[in-house]
């Protein structure tokens, strides 16, 4: 999971709420502290296990460069509500969620960028073809399934809350397997407590069902690819641990995007290297929006 490295909300970033047809989904929205919106918005969707405050480092410099940025929970992540039935928790009913909350916003065509989990999520929203968009941006996500260690972490989560997951069984796990790793990280108290709350706040079925959905997400890049008149950027840091960084490249090859590498940066550059993360997104967004696009980041 991404751990966010403060959470007090930047200027110009406020807690809000977004109702959609499936209900009620958490947010920070950002808007400009000067200036106004020319730019379009972004919408940033978190992976497995993560939330709308993995993107505080980056939200209060994605918005000055002039647009509205929307990071959020996903359905039963977090502060949003979790879903009434279980089978709503599959890729293709979430990427729709996605795009009814992107209808709900407002705003016309956004720029989409989903991190790990999120990023399978997204392009399930591309696919979907029921959304305006502007521009697709996979952050440290794969052509399929979660791979390495971080598979192994889904798999040893699931088992352990069992074929009935409760709340009861979620703060269970949390102390017997996760409390003491993320004490040994080092964070301060205040994000300890954050994650902890996190953890617990989750939709126990949501876990478990978000997570087989994650380890068995089929490979669509020649879908993907189909769609070619979208933007779309790959971005990773070098030292991604989920998808090998040359699995990450290749679909960036295949999928005829561009490619940012961040150094120094493993699973979560918008935490690890937020100021070089937010001026590669500013930077292809703004490009994504000019009527005649030439060139590389």
């Amino acid at each position: 999971m991404s751990t966010p490295r403060f959470l007090e909300l930047p200027p110009g970033v406020r807690r809000t709420d977004i109702a959609t047809a499936r209900g009620t989904i958490a947010a920070l929205q950002a808007m400009p502290t000067s200036g106004g919106c020319e730019l379009q918005a972004a919408v940033l969707v978190p992976g497995y296990t993560g939330s709308k405050e993995d993107f505080l480092a980056i939200l209060q410099t994605l918005a000055q460069a002039g647009r509205p940025v929307i990071a959020i929970d996903l359905p039963g992540q977090y502060q949003s509500p979790g879903l009434e039935r279980v089978g709503d928790y599959t890729r293709a009913a979430l990427g729709q969620v996605i795009g009814e909350l992107i209808a709900a916003l407002g705003h016309g065509p956004v720029h989409l960028l989903g991190h790990s989990f999120g990023g399978l999520l997204a392009r399930e929203t591309v696919l979907a073809n029921e959304a305006p968009l502007l521009s697709l941006t996979m952050m440290s996500s794969g052509p399929s399934g979660i791979e390495g260690v971080r598979a192994g972490d889904a798999r040893r989560l699931v088992a352990a809350l069992g074929p009935e997951p409760t709340r009861d069984r979620v703060r269970e796990v949390w102390t017997e397997h996760l409390d003491e790793p993320a004490r040994a990280s080092g964070v301060p108290e205040e994000i300890h407590a954050f994650l902890r709350e996190r953890m617990l706040a989750n939709d126990p079925e949501g876990l478990v069902r978000m997570a087989e959905e994650l380890l068995t997400a089929p490979d669509r890049t020649t879908e993907l690819t189909a769609v070619a008149d979208l933007p779309k950027l790959v971005l990773y840091g070098e030292n991604d641990d989920a998808w090998p960084p040359e699995v990450q490249a290749t679909m960036a090859k295949y999928l005829g995007a561009e490619r940012v590498v961040i150094p120094g940066a493993a699973h979560s550059p918008n935490v690890e290297a937020p100021e070089t993360t937010a001026r590669a997104l500013t930077e292809f967004w703004t490009q994504a929006e000019t009527p005649d696009r030439t060139g590389d980041l």
